[in-house]
């Protein structure tokens, strides 16, 4: 199953991604995101083993960003 997460992203395509983002920041513009992982946890649209990777990749990035 696709991961959702991912998909916002599309699906990580090198040449549009930070078009991915603007329209992906404009989606979620005003939403709690802790609300919207919520929302697709429980809708099954994701599962918690695809939420703690995408977590764990995130914190991967996030260390590099670290000044």
């Amino acid at each position: 199953m696709p991961n959702p997460l991912f998909q916002t992203f599309g699906n990580n395509r090198q040449p549009n991604m930070m078009d991915d983002f603007r329209r992906f920041m404009q989606q979620m513009q005003g939403k709690n995101p802790h609300e919207e992982i919520a929302k697709l946890l429980q809708s099954g649209q994701i599962s918690q083993a695809q939420l703690d990777q995408a977590q764990q990749m995130a914190s991967q990035f996030s260390s590099q960003f670290k000044w």
